[in-house]
């Protein structure tokens, strides 16, 4: 079934339709991890996205039980140089769970070509459509894209992720699964909360940390619900910021922001720890970094993004604080930077003894 991906800039590309037959609309934005596809697919911080993935290949391993992020994504559609069919027995096929789903799909288009525009633009509106004609075009002109993904994404209710260990509340800007999986092996008792939780519900709960998520969305969009927590619980109690999280936390103390172009969105940007030199190859999905020179803390580590030279992470073992902008439970990618959280488990407990 030919289809076309449409953009705002008046050109269009024709390939093969798959997945849902519907009409879409969203940001085109690139994944450049070569694994990963069902992570990526239902990353919540992927909201809002047509997700373009520059391997050449995708659907060979399915969908599986394991590998969600979250049941329902929250993708606009996807975008393929090819599809293969699904190799295991045990696995939904990946065309299946698109229509499933309701997310179109496009494959067999010029991958490379739409790199390339993305390199060279921050943001690009893009539809995925049976036609190519000058209404298509007005129509994809005349999307106003979202501008309150968090408060979409966030849960709307608290919820409690049991376990026998230390308590901590995790402020949900868009969390994945995997990032609730990472504390419960650890026997990290969790509590979920909305973006729009006050300080006084966190306080309720007596934790012992808190996490800011990741998730999809602008610091503009959480600066407001987050800078009373900031103000309650930072260096008073362990905290961690991750992501989106990572990046509301160091304008909270601050620091100035530099955009990424294309935005990182993969398994594939190695990090490095300024004390070790050790490097990490790590999961980002975010759209900017912080500047070092703006950085005037005395941090016990600080972590620097290898392609950019931004600051992707800091520790700051006295003031009880650790952030990064990419994800220490992979999901996609390497499992390297998990000891992150173990870092974070030290904090508390380092932080108990003393009180």
């Amino acid at each position: 079934m030919k289809r076309y991906l449409v953009l705002a800039d008046g050109t269009s590309f024709a390939g093969e339709g798959f997945g849902a037959s519907t009409i879409t609309t969203g940001e085109l934005a690139l994944f450049t991890g070569n694994y990963g596809y069902q992570e990526a697919l239902t990353d919540p911080a992927n909201d809002g996205k047509i997700l373009l993935f520059s391997t050449p290949l995708i659907g060979a391993s399915g969908i599986n039980a394991i590998d969600y992020e979250a049941i329902n994504p929250r993708i606009k559609g996807i975008i393929a140089g090819g599809v293969a069919a699904t190799g295991r027995s045990a696995a939904e096929d990946l065309n299946d769970f698109l229509q499933e789903k309701g997310i179109p799909g496009i494959y067999g288009v010029d991958t490379h070509a739409l790199v390339r525009k993305l390199v060279a633009e921050p943001v690009i509106k893009a539809s995925i459509m049976d036609t190519d004609d000058q209404h298509a075009f007005d129509q994809i002109k005349a999307l106003v894209l979202p501008k309150n993904k968090t408060a979409q994404t966030s849960t709307t209710n608290a919820y409690a992720v049991p376990n026998v260990g230390k308590t901590v509340a995790v402020i949900d800007l868009g969390l994945k699964n995997s990032l609730l999986r990472s504390l419960s092996l650890r026997k990290i008792n969790v509590v979920v909360m909305p973006v729009t939780a006050s300080a006084e519900d966190i306080a309720n709960l007596q934790p012992n940390g808190l996490i800011v998520s990741n998730g999809p969305g602008s610091v503009q969009e959480v600066r407001s619900n987050l800078a009373p927590i900031f103000k309650r619980f930072l260096t008073k109690l362990p905290f961690m910021g991750i992501g989106l999280g990572f990046l509301a936390l160091s304008d909270y103390l601050k620091f100035e922001l530099a955009d990424l172009q294309p935005a990182y969105n993969g398994s594939n940007y190695p990090v490095i720890a300024q004390n070790t030199g050790l490097i990490w190859q790590t999961a980002m999905n975010l759209s900017q970094l912080a500047l070092p020179q703006t950085v005037e803390f005395d941090f016990s580590e600080k972590y620097y993004d290898l392609h950019s030279d931004l600051l992707a992470g800091y520790r700051f073992d006295e003031e009880k604080i650790i952030a990064t902008a990419f994800n220490p439970e992979g999901s996609p990618g390497a499992f390297e930077a998990s000891v992150i959280f173990d870092d974070f488990f030290k904090m508390m407990n380092k932080n108990a003894v003393k009180n």
